[in-house]
C-alpha cells in the first residue's frame, strides 16, 4: 500500500530538512572559525623558545592562557601589535632596574639588557654619547641572573676601598668579580660600571653615616637711641654688643670617607646675642640773629605742629602780618628792643594757648620763654630719631619724625621695635623659601628624571627604545613622532584635550601605571609611551603612519 502523504507529515518533513540545514551551518562555522582562530605562535621568555597553539586573539590573551605574569616595565614584543595572527613571533624580557647617569643626574633605569656592554650598547644603537653614560649597580645580588655581566670581551678594573686591582675574566656577573676579589659590600654601599680610556671600570663606594656638631655664631644687632646728654652729633656707644652662640647637629653622609652631604637634626642656642646700644646726641638748634624771633618761630611749631623751624618761622611771619593785633606788636619790636621783647612775650603766649595770659609779670614771661624753648629740643631730636634708628636688620624706624617730647623719648625703643619686626618678616621670607625649596626637592626625589632637558629626555629614551629593538629608522621616527606631539617637552599640555607629557597621554592619568609623579618625571612618560606604541601599533613606524593619517596616534 502506497505511503500517504498528509499535510501534517510534509510539515514535519519541511522542519527536519530546516534543522539539518541549520546545523550543517553551525558545523560549517565551527569548523572555519577553528581552523582559522587556530595560531601557532613562537613565544620567548627571557630567552627560552617554544612554539605553542593557541585559540587567543591577543597577545596578553596568549600570555595569559601560558600563565604567564608581566610586570609594568616588562618588554613585551609582537610582530603585528596587539593583535595576534598565526605565525606571530611574541618575545618577553622581564626587566629589572639599575641606575644610570645622564648629564650629570642620576636616573633609575629599567633594563633588559644582560651585560654592561649590552646597556651600553642600546645607547650607543642610537648614536647617544654611550661614554658619558655611568651604570650605577645597586642590589646587584638581587639583579636578574645573579648580576649584570660587565664586559663580555676583557678584563675589567676593580677600584674599592683606596685599591685597584684587574680581575682577567670580564664575562661575569658584578657579583662573581666581586666575591673573587674577597670584595664584601654594605647595605648602601654604591656599585659603578664606567668606560675609561677604553677600559672597563667597576668601582665600589664605601657609604658611612656619622654625626657632626658645630658651633654657629648669632650675630647681634644694632639700636639708635637719642640721649639728651649728649651734645648735638655726638655719638656713644651706651652698651657693647654680644655676640650670640648656638649649637648645631647635622647628620652627615661620606662616600669614601669624604663627606657628601649633610642635613641639620638639632639646632640649640646656647648665648643669647645682646644688641648693640648707640646714645646720639639732639640735633642742633639753628643760632638767628634775634632769639626772640627764634622763639616766636619755635612756639609757632608747636601750635602748628610742623618740624620744620624755618618753615615754622615763614609761617609764623605771614600770620602775624595778616593780624592786626600782632601787626602792632611787631610795629613795637621795630621801634624798641623793650617793646621787642615784649612782642615775644606775647607771641609765646599766644602759641601756647593751655592757659591765656592776662599779666605782663616778669616770671610769667620767664615761664613761657621756658615753655617756649622746650619745643625745640623736642622737635629737634626727631631728626636723629629718624635717621639713625636702622639696626643691623635693614629696617629703618620713621616714627622719629613726630613732634612732642613723648614721641621724640621713645624714639629709639620705637626703632628697634620697627628693626625686630623687619628681622622677624625676613625670617617668614626665608622660612617660606626654604619651604619651598623643600617641597620642590622632595617631589625631585620621588622622581626617576625629574623635569629633564629635551637631550636628557631623548638620551634616556633612546636607550629605552633600543630594547624594543627600535633603532636606525625606528628610532628616528619616534623622534619625528614625538617632535610633532610635544616637541619632547616633559611639561607639554594640549589645551583642548588635556593630552599630557611627551607621548601626549589622553588622560594624563594613564600613566600614573608607571609612576604617580608622571607629571613631572619624564622616565614615567616615556616609558609608557613606548609600551603604548609597541601594544597598539607595534613600531613607531605604524604609530607614525597611522598619525600621518589621523593627526594623532
Amino acid at each position: 500500500m502506497a505511503k500517504r502523504w498528509t499535510p501534517r507529515h510534509m510539515v514535519v518533513m519541511r522542519r527536519i530538512r530546516v534543522m539539518i540545514v541549520v546545523i550543517a551551518l553551525v558545523l560549517a562555522s565551527c569548523v572555519t572559525f577553528f581552523a582559522t582562530a587556530r595560531k601557532t605562535v613562537a613565544l620567548e621568555v627571557n630567552g627560552e623558545k617554544t612554539t605553542v597553539t593557541t585559540y587567543a586573539t591577543t597577545v596578553y590573551g596568549l600570555l595569559r592562557e601560558q600563565g604567564i605574569t608581566t610586570k609594568t616595565h616588562d618588554v613585551v614584543k609582537a610582530t603585528n601589535g596587539e593583535n595576534l595572527t598565526n605565525n606571530d613571533v611574541v618575545t618577553v624580557k622581564s626587566a629589572y632596574q639599575t641606575t644610570v647617569t645622564i648629564d650629570g643626574q642620576a636616573v633609575p633605569f629599567w633594563t633588559v639588557a644582560s651585560s654592561y656592554a649590552q646597556l651600553i650598547g642600546f645607547f650607543e644603537a642610537n648614536e647617544v654619547a654611550a661614554s658619558a653614560i655611568t651604570v650605577n649597580i645597586t642590589n646587584i645580588y638581587n639583579q636578574l641572573t645573579g648580576g649584570i655581566v660587565l664586559n663580555a670581551d676583557g678584563p675589567v678594573t676593580v677600584i674599592a676601598d683606596g685599591k685597584t686591582s684587574v680581575a682577567p675574566d670580564g664575562n661575569l656577573p658584578a657579583a662573581s668579580i666581586l666575591d673573587s676579589k674577597g670584595i664584601v659590600l654594605g647595605k648602601e654601599d654604591r656599585v659603578s660600571v664606567y668606560e675609561q680610556d677604553g677600559t672597563t671600570v667597576l668601582q665600589v663606594q664605601r657609604v658611612t653615616h656619622g654625626t657632626v656638631t658645630e658651633t654657629e655664631a648669632i650675630p647681634y644687632g644694632t639700636q639708635t637711641v637719642v640721649d639728651y646728654s649728649l651734645e648735638p652729633g655726638q655719638t656713644v656707644v651706651e652698651q657693647e654688643g654680644v655676640t650670640g652662640e648656638k649649637t648645631n647637629t647635622y647628620s652627615v653622609t661620606y662616600v669614601d670617607g669624604v663627606e657628601e652631604s649633610r642635613t641639620l637634626t638639632d639646632s640649640t642656642v646656647t648665648k643669647q646675642a645682646l644688641d648693640e646700644v648707640i646714645g646720639v646726641g639732639p640735633a642742633a638748634t639753628e643760632d638767628n640773629s634775634s632769639n626772640d624771633s627764634s622763639a616766636s618761630s619755635d612756639s609757632s611749631n608747636d601750635s602748628s605742629g610742623s618740624n620744620d623751624s624755618s618753615g615754622s618761622s615763614d609761617d609764623s611771619a605771614k600770620d602775624n602780618s595778616s593780624s592786626d593785633d600782632d601787626s602792632a606788636k611787631s610795629d613795637d619790636s621795630a621801634s624798641s628792643d623793650e617793646s621787642s621783647s615784649s612782642s615775644d612775650d606775647a607771641s609765646a603766649d599766644a602759641s601756647a594757648s593751655a592757659s591765656p595770659s592776662t599779666s605782663d609779670d616778669s616770671a610769667a614771661k620767664d615761664d613761657a620763654s621756658a615753655s617756649a624753648t622746650a619745643s625745640p629740643s623736642a622737635s629737634a631730636t626727631s631728626a636723629p630719631s629718624s635717621s639713625a634708628t636702622t639696626n643691623s636688620s635693614g629696617s629703618s624706624n620713621s616714627s622719629g619724625s613726630s613732634s612732642g617730647n613723648s614721641s621724640s623719648g621713645n624714639a629709639g625703643s620705637t626703632g628697634s621695635s620697627g628693626g625686630s619686626s623687619g628681622s622677624t618678616s625676613t625670617g617668614g621670607s626665608s622660612s617660606s623659601s626654604s619651604s619651598s625649596s623643600s617641597s620642590s626637592t622632595a617631589s625631585a626625589a620621588n622622581c626617576r628624571l625629574y623635569r629633564p632637558s629635551v637631550s636628557a629626555a631623548q638620551t634616556y629614551a633612546a636607550g629605552a627604545a633600543a630594547q624594543y629593538g627600535w633603532t636606525g629608522d625606528e628610532w628616528t621616527t619616534l623622534v619625528t613622532l614625538w617632535n610633532k606631539e610635544s616637541s619632547w617637552r616633559w611639561n607639554a599640555e594640549n589645551p583642548t584635550s588635556g593630552a599630557y607629557g611627551i607621548p601626549q597621554a589622553l588622560p594624563a592619568s594613564k600613566m600614573a601605571d608607571y609612576g604617580a609623579n608622571y607629571r613631572d618625571d619624564a622616565a614615567v612618560q616615556i616609558d609608557w609611551g613606548l609600551n603604548y606604541i609597541s601594544s597598539r601599533y607595534g613600531s613607531p613606524t605604524a604609530a607614525w603612519k597611522f598619525w600621518q593619517t589621523k593627526g594623532w596616534y
